[in-house]
């Protein structure tokens, strides 16, 4: 597995469009692209405007190339790029250690 991490900025006063519109992108066109696995979107709490899209991909091929170079992108991009303030910063972790919280 590789985690895609966006941090993303976008327009101020957009919050509730933009999250309708990250959600109808993710659920309706991202969500359906080979090797995609799970997603997760978190806004910051001191920066309201910053989003951190969370993407786990079977391999990063998945997405920096099955997803990147398709139709889809080009769909996904047309939902969400009109709410980006700049574009977003976007980079691919490999997970080396996990444990939940005991209790």
């Amino acid at each position: 597995m590789v985690l895609e991490v966006a941090d993303i900025q976008i327009e101020p006063d957009q919050k509730a469009d933009f999250e309708a519109a990250v959600a109808l992108g993710l659920d309706t066109v991202l969500s359906k692209s080979p090797g995609f696995v799970s997603y997760e979107i978190q806004r910051c709490k001191e920066t309201p405007e910053r989003y951190l899209l969370l993407i786990e991909w079977q391999k990063i091929e998945d997405h920096t190339v099955g997803f990147r170079e398709s139709d889809a992108y080009a769909e996904w991009s047309a939902i969400v790029r009109p709410f980006f303030a700049k574009a977003p910063h976007v980079e691919h972790f490999d997970l080396i250690g996990r444990k939940p919280a005991e209790g």
